[in-house]
């Protein structure tokens, strides 16, 4: 697999990254695993991920994750108060739903369900270990966006 860094197109001003996370459980459903996502608008593709809790600690790991040309770029996420640490305000803008400034990385959300089936909530497809859910998720996202790199170019 390439590096994370290599799958990337490079950001440009002007870029927004849409920053969202979805809840999946490993082995069990009460012990919920969150993916956490920051995705460029105009690329459409996962610019960084993280996979933790649900609170602060799960936001501050996305926001470590993002790539250095991209931490100076807008953010824009639902209300969830964990983006509120973990992102600056000067950059970061809260949005309802009803906005739209959080529909490109729903969708994803939608496709990812669809396409990696271990992510599904009603499912036969679930991780054993952590270890095997968070290669599935790797791969995946590193292929997606290695397939939108090379149409982009």
């Amino acid at each position: 697999m390439p590096a994370w860094e290599d799958t990337l197109l490079p950001g440009q001003n002007g870029d927004v990254l849409e920053l969202d996370e979805l809840w999946s459980f490993v082995q069990k459903k009460t012990q919920e695993c969150w993916l956490w996502v920051a995705l460029c608008r105009r690329t459409r593709q996962v610019v960084a991920y993280a996979v933790g809790d649900r609170g602060q600690a799960g936001a501050m790991s996305l926001r470590e994750h993002v790539p250095d040309d991209n931490r100076r770029r807008a953010t824009r996420s639902d209300f969830w108060l964990a983006y509120e640490g973990a992102f600056p305000r000067r950059t970061h803008r809260f949005c309802g739903k009803q906005e739209g400034e959080t529909n490109h990385v729903e969708r994803f959300f939608g496709t990812l369900r669809v396409r990696l089936s271990r992510l599904v909530r009603r499912t036969y497809s679930f991780s054993k270990r952590i270890e095997r859910h968070l290669d599935a998720i790797h791969f995946f996202l590193t292929n997606y966006n290695l397939a939108i790199k090379a149409t982009m170019r």
